[in-house]
């Protein structure tokens, strides 16, 4: 009797995740992905036709700890009450559903995700929206691959150890922009670790087209560049982001949320032109989009963290320049709940520009985020 519950328990939850499976990826949706991509069947009849093969490849992460056949017994039942999946078709192999996998390729996968990933929460999701604004957040990560042909071709090796020595393993790196109220990953760039071209910013630059204007896209310092930051701004987006200590932010007008406004501006202008733009920024010009943008920034402190980052000043950058529609505290709190179970909690004031900035005499630019006394640079930036 034990044994007859254990198995409907685990045919039970087979069909919540199956059926959530294809709730959210229907057969229309697999099927024009197919023929998108260009991997129709090349005959009727088939065993394993390509959009078995789509959900397969989609089970596989579903039933992570299963292997092939074990995987495939528990989808094929599922097909089959769906009618996608006839079991006269016969048994299958594990070296036929290998092949079949290899065929299909990776592209209507892709594909699919294109099409079917889409923020999930709605407006009663607590957490989900910052006034207008859907709250996403971009992340990369890496991880190790099977070491074949193919993967190692596509990813290569990554260097280890002191002695760079190859790793074990082939290793894939990937960046997403992800809901922050359901960790839902809606877009997604998959590409090797050692490759040039291959870090998480080149990664990036495909997923800024696809930013929604009603998003606002939070993304840690590693991301920040003046060309990135241009691109996904002009999409429409709400950008929100940490950046590094030595990004110059010359303060230009204090508000009484503890923000300033500043100016970010394209490195390819030095010396007297940069001067110039800032004596532009300050009386409140428009500025040229291709040589500097307004940005309003957000400096703060987390009190209670410990280790390396205990004292430091976290300073963020955003494109929501006008104070009274999200202020600094909200924008601080929304960068530490992002993606987290259990947020760091910044300080209740964020720090001012009359806090954050000081100099020091051997310095010739802002000293990033440090406490003090507020005063420019002890001589101008070198060109």
């Amino acid at each position: 009797m034990t044994q007859t519950g254990s198995v409907a328990e685990g045919r039970l939850s087979d069909w919540i995740s199956l059926g959530v499976l294809a709730s959210w990826v229907p057969r229309d949706a697999v099927d024009d992905a197919v023929e998108a991509t260009g991997k129709g069947a090349k005959r009727k009849g088939g065993e394993l036709p390509p959009h078995v093969m789509v959900y397969f490849a989609m089970a596989l992460a579903l039933f992570a700890e299963e292997d092939y056949e074990e995987t495939w017994v528990r989808l094929s039942e599922t097909l089959a009450d769906w009618g996608c999946w006839d079991r006269a078709q016969g048994t299958v192999t594990t070296g036929g559903l290998t092949q079949a996998r290899q065929r299909l390729g990776h592209e209507p996968v892709e594909e699919v995700f294109a099409q079917v990933a889409v923020p999930p929460a709605t407006e009663d999701t607590q957490g989900a929206f910052l006034g207008p604004w859907r709250k996403m957040s971009m992340d990369g990560l890496e991880w190790d691959v099977p070491a074949t042909a193919p993967n190692i071709a596509a990813f290569g090796f990554p260097g280890t150890g002191t002695d760079a020595a190859p790793a074990a393993f082939p290793k894939a790196r990937a960046v997403t922009v992800g809901e922050c109220a359901s960790h839902a990953p809606v877009l997604a760039a998959i590409g090797p670790c050692v490759s040039k071209g291959s870090g998480e910013q080149s990664l990036a630059r495909g997923l800024y087209p696809r930013l929604k204007p009603d998003w606002l896209l939070m993304a840690d310092r590693n991301f920040y560049n003046w060309q990135d930051w241009c691109a996904a701004a002009d999409t429409g987006a709400a950008l929100l982001w940490r950046v590094k200590s030595d990004l110059r932010l010359d303060p230009l007008e204090l508000y009484p949320d503890g923000s300033y406004r500043s100016v970010v501006v394209n490195p390819k202008v030095r010396g007297k032109a940069r001067d110039k733009v800032l004596d532009a920024a300050r009386g409140g010009a428009d500025l040229a989009p291709g040589t500097a943008r307004y940005v309003r920034v957000i400096e703060y402190e987390v009190p209670d963290r410990e280790g390396d980052g205990k004292d430091e000043i976290i300073a963020l950058i955003t494109t929501i320049t006008e104070f009274t529609g999200a202020p600094a505290a909200v924008l601080a709190r929304a960068t530490t709940t992002a993606g987290k179970a259990k947020p760091e909690t910044p300080s209740s004031r964020p720090i001012s520009a009359a806090r954050a900035r000081s100099c020091a005499p051997n310095r010739r630019t802002w000293c990033g985020r440090r406490s003090g006394a507020t005063c420019s640079p002890t001589t101008r930036s070198a060109p």
